[in-house]
């Protein structure tokens, strides 16, 4: 049901409301029967604790009468016999009743107890440094994969040198771990074998919260949460002035439209964001990244959705507001990372190619293949 309603618009664009109908009627069906078999066997307990108990009460009364008859037994403690055997009967029943609800509610508290009991497997050193000085990156000898297996690389053999302040574009097809290589920098992942370096200490080194408080990410998805533009915008900052929200949502060109709404930065976001458009959620994410005063940014594709003319807006904002703070932007538009002061090729996890943008377009078949491919039928 909720896979259903989530995805609605999707359901009514390509007319599937019957087969979704139909797969929710096999679902309700199956845990029918599931349920009817468990009543089944509480149907099935309940009768045979009555007859239990009656069948006891029956032996007392057969036994305590002839104990009574010759005077073995009082009528007195017969009656006790009596209360003692129904009060134990009774409760041994409802234990038979609470032994079925437990086991319904055993698969779903092994699930909880697996969630309760997990040890992140990222986790801060003996003596931390909690002091990034500076943005700079190096990646020296990096393999990666998600599996930790040698044999299944994500990242093969990653060299990289990013000074502080500089702007790096990288580029590449689906799946050439472009998300693998930047989510290595604030730590969640570990590489496999080699080392990475941010401020010429490695990120192992340094503590899990200072590091990420140094870096800030805008990721693909881009996650808005119920409450106010203020208010989302202070999870990168809680102590963030009405000034200092100001300013990173006009770097981030999202001060225009939320200047439109009645209630400019009072005005209340939907779960999810669902009352703005994608391209305004991106924007809204990176003013909220810019809060934190990040040494390093990171844009992962967080600029897909807006047009070209914001999009350059954005980065001619970054070259001029944040000249010192390290910048690392995923793209699939060669607009979007032409003008970095560097710019890698990523393809199957391997960087083939480094340099400028006229230097790739020279040296750099992949690059060129792309920039080709977006300017077909333009002016180039």
């Amino acid at each position: 049901m909720q896979e259903n309603i989530n995805g609605v618009r999707v359901v009514k664009a390509y007319v599937r409301e019957d087969y979704e109908i139909s797969k929710f009627k096999k679902s309700t069906l199956d845990l029918r029967d599931t349920f009817l078999k468990a009543e089944k066997i509480i149907i099935f307990i309940s009768p045979v604790m009555q007859l239990t108990v009656f069948s006891c009460i029956l032996l007392l009364s057969w036994f305590g009468a002839k104990m009574i008859v010759v005077n073995e037994l009082t009528t007195g403690e017969l009656t006790s016999l009596f209360a003692y055997t129904i009060n134990i009967l009774m409760s041994l029943l409802m234990l038979s009743m609470m032994l079925v609800n437990i086991i319904w509610s055993r698969a779903s508290g092994e699930r909880i107890a697996m969630v309760l009991s997990e040890e992140p497997s990222i986790k801060n050193p003996e003596n931390p440094i909690k002091i990034v000085k500076s943005g700079d990156i190096k990646f020296k000898n990096v393999n990666f994969s998600y599996s930790n297996n040698p044999d299944v690389l994500n990242l093969t053999d990653i060299n990289l040198d990013i000074k502080s302040g500089e702007t790096l574009g990288i580029i590449g097809g689906t799946g050439s771990a472009k998300s693998a290589l930047v989510q290595l920098i604030p730590r969640l992942y570990d590489v496999l074998n080699g080392e990475i370096l941010v401020g010429g200490v490695n990120v192992k080194d340094y503590d899990i919260k200072t590091l990420r408080d140094n870096v800030a990410m805008v990721l693909q998805k881009n996650v808005l949460f119920s409450g106010t533009i203020k208010e989302n915008l202070r999870w990168g900052n809680k102590n963030a002035t009405d000034e200092e929200i100001e300013k990173a949502c006009k770097i981030a060109q999202a001060d225009e439209f939320i200047q439109k709404f009645p209630d400019k930065y009072d005005t209340m976001i939907e779960r999810g964001g669902t009352n703005v458009s994608g391209g305004q959620r991106q924007r809204l994410c990176i003013a909220r990244a810019l809060l934190k005063k990040p040494k390093i940014l990171i844009l992962d594709d967080s600029t897909s959705a807006v047009d070209t003319k914001t999009d350059r807006l954005i980065r001619d904002a970054f070259n001029k507001e944040l000249p010192e703070i390290t910048k690392i932007i995923i793209g699939q538009r060669v607009s979007s990372v032409k003008d970095s002061d560097k710019i890698i090729v990523l393809d199957d996890g391997v960087i083939t190619g480094i340099g400028t943008h006229s230097e790739l377009l020279k040296t750099n078949k992949i690059y060129r293949e792309v920039y080709e491919s977006q300017t077909e039928g333009s002016d180039k």
